[in-house]
């Protein structure tokens, strides 16, 4: 059995990090989505436990996915949930430089390869932070989430 660990903030989830899911389920026998609050990403729109419920009900769909919430490193949760692999998203270039070097620290450290997949073209403009200011500034998002995160986003708004 090979299990794959997909690791991220997800503040919010959106639908190239559905995507990737739904990708990662068919090649892989079990997904672990797990979100945590990134420091260098600023205190976050969506608590973990928020983050935890909206990942629930995104990939309700796919039985061998389960989710997890987790603080420190990425390479720690990979071994406490026996995952094979780290699985990350690449949108654009750009992305993969850091990410690579994010991937060569993870190996260096303990030992879990890293494997890239890249979203679809049609999504790979996606980003949770632009999804955020579109949705506080009241722009339609209803194209870039699942419906839960849309109306949670607009909750948050109309907060």
């Amino acid at each position: 059995m090979t299990r794959v660990l997909y690791p991220g903030s997800f503040d919010p989830v959106h639908n190239g990090h559905v995507e990737l899911v739904e990708t990662a389920s068919r090649l892989f026998d079990e997904v672990v989505v797990g979100t945590l609050m990134n420091p260098s990403k600023g205190g976050g729109l969506f608590t973990l436990e928020e983050r935890m419920e909206l990942l629930d009900e995104c990939f309700a769909h796919l039985d061998n996915v389960r989710t997890t919430m987790f603080d420190g490193l990425v390479v720690a949760l990979a071994t406490e949930v026996e995952a094979d692999f780290i699985v990350k998203g690449l949108r654009a270039v750009s992305d993969f430089e850091a990410e690579l070097q994010m991937a060569q620290t993870n190996l260096a450290i303990s030992g879990v390869h890293t494997l890239f997949l890249p979203t679809a073209s049609r999504r790979s403009f996606l980003a949770s932070g632009l999804i955020r200011e579109v949705s506080r500034l009241g722009g339609d998002v209803s194209e870039m989430v699942p419906e839960p995160v849309r109306l949670r986003l607009a909750e948050k708004a109309g907060a």
